[in-house]
């Protein structure tokens, strides 16, 4: 085995490799996963900015179904906790069409899916980030939604979560997420992939680590050795599409390995590199608002930097990726279901506003594996002095159940190569 292999792997529960998207449903995660990083962590970094770029931002903004009326936005950051989804969508963009073919111009080109779906919630003091990614096979009950022509839909008591969309475009999503997991989801944004991969150029890549002998997937032609590498573009586009070149090769393995990229993306967003660069802000900036649309509760800029003034800071031990619970489906191998008790813990957890410890792997279905920490030599306590103050006490985490499985944007993965 590389260097790159695991310093522990735990056996999981293996759930069957799921069909893989069109390669436009695998693009759009470039979007989805590159949005919730850029929202996570360099929200402060772009808010600012979005001011001369408003116009574009809220044309499309959308209202979000039976919410409670928001108070005008104010300097400073917002109060309390929030939540906030994001959501990739594979629509034909009229420049990705000779691209993709077929998916594009075909019969189904009308029908758009919400193949990426991830939920930021942010608490209150101490402020803390949990980003939460659900499988785009996830079978779930959908609600009654508007319409865009004003008609309501029925309720569905099960349905494949990537193709609600299509039903009643993002604020249907919302509301189907809101009631999967009992959060009062304020603020949402749908994503175009359209231009996003540029992102990773504009911030001079972001590097990545390969793990075990290395990653190869002819389905989208990488074969890479293995170690770190800096990917940017195009490159970026294969890292995150890869399927077959991690874990067992399941859509559920690729969520470990987005995750990787979003947090390595998370310290490269807060890192001096791009902060003390006006130029790659604004370049960044521009890619938001040209990719990104809101809701209406997001579509003020001021909002958008109530948002992020309220998660700067936050340490990266308490930006916590997890991916949401989930249980074969027993009518069909190649989907799956909700694993409610699991979820239920990680809501209660985040409702008391708590510190998460993920019992699980790093990553589902092998898609990633943890990289050992250096090893070094505690030094000898010093001789007990006399009116020191007691340490401050250390709030005990709650456990999540072995079937979440995730990491910290502190820990570092590697991908568990397939070759």
């Amino acid at each position: 085995m590389s260097r790159w292999g695991a310093s522990k792997r735990r056996t999981v529960a293996r759930h069957a490799p799921l069909t893989s998207p069109t390669p436009l449903g695998q693009a759009l995660t470039i979007a989805g996963v590159t949005a919730t990083a850029l929202l996570v962590a360099g929200g402060a970094v772009v808010a600012y900015f979005l001011y001369d770029l408003s116009a574009s931002f809220a044309e499309d903004a959308v209202v979000l179904q039976d919410q409670t009326p928001l108070p005008p936005p104010e300097m400073g950051p917002i109060e309390g906790p929030f939540d906030l989804l994001v959501v990739g969508t594979d629509e034909c963009e009229p420049e990705l069409v000779a691209a993709i073919g077929p998916r594009c111009t075909g019969p189904d080109s009308m029908n758009e899916l919400n193949d990426v779906n991830v939920l930021v919630h942010v608490s209150d003091d101490p402020r803390r980030v949990t980003v939460v990614s659900f499988p785009r096979d996830l079978m779930t009950p959908v609600p009654s939604c508007t319409q865009a022509d004003g008609s309501t839909t029925d309720e569905i008591p099960k349905l494949q979560i990537n193709t609600v969309y299509r039903l009643g475009g993002l604020a249907c999503v919302t509301k189907t997420v809101s009631n999967l997991t009992q959060q009062n989801i304020q603020f949402a944004a749908k994503v175009s992939f359209g231009g996003v991969v540029a992102i990773t150029s504009a911030i001079g890549g972001v590097e990545v680590c390969i793990g075990n002998d290395g990653m190869r997937d002819p389905f989208t032609g990488i074969d890479w050795p293995p170690g770190p590498r800096t990917i940017a573009g195009f490159e970026a586009l294969q890292f995150l599409r890869t399927r077959h070149g991690v874990g067992d090769q399941s859509d559920l393995a690729r969520i470990g390995n987005q995750q990787q990229y979003m947090s390595r993306l998370v310290r490269k967003l807060t890192s001096e590199e791009v902060l003390a660069n006006p130029a790659t802000l604004f370049r960044l900036a521009a890619t938001a608002a040209d990719n990104i649309t809101p809701t209406e509760s997001l579509a003020d800029p001021l909002r958008i930097v109530q948002l992020a003034l309220a998660g700067k800071d936050v340490p990266l031990d308490q930006i916590v990726f997890v991916q949401y619970p989930v249980l074969e489906d027993p009518y069909d191998r190649n989907r799956v279901v909700p694993d409610h008790a699991a979820a239920q813990g990680l809501w209660d957890a985040l409702a008391a506003n708590r510190p998460l410890q993920v019992a699980g792997d790093a990553g589902s279905n092998g898609g990633v594996i943890e990289v050992a920490p250096p090893e070094t030599t505690d030094p000898s306590p010093s001789p007990s002095t006399g009116g020191t103050s007691a340490p401050d006490p250390v709030e005990e985490p709650v456990v999540l159940s072995e079937n979440i499985t995730g990491s910290t944007a502190e820990q570092a993965t590697c991908s568990a190569g397939n070759r």
